[in-house]
């Protein structure tokens, strides 16, 4: 239970980061520190859940990178 609720806040901070960037290209993207510090942050955060998520889950599921 633990891991799956990880796995859904992981995945809800890809949806952020994707909801950010869609539509809008590099040099928009760059130029743009808002959106950088906010994707920056969801990655941090994705980061952090990473770590918590069980050894024996993780080995569980080695196609998973």
């Amino acid at each position: 239970m633990k891991n799956r609720r990880i796995i859904l806040k992981i995945i809800s901070y890809i949806n952020s980061i994707l909801d950010y960037t869609s539509n809008v290209d590099y040099i928009e993207f760059r130029n743009n520190g808002m959106m950088v510090e906010a994707c920056v942050f969801n990655l941090s955060q994705i980061g952090e859940l990473v770590n918590k998520i069980d050894k024996e889950f993780i080995s569980k599921h080695p196609q998973i990178p």
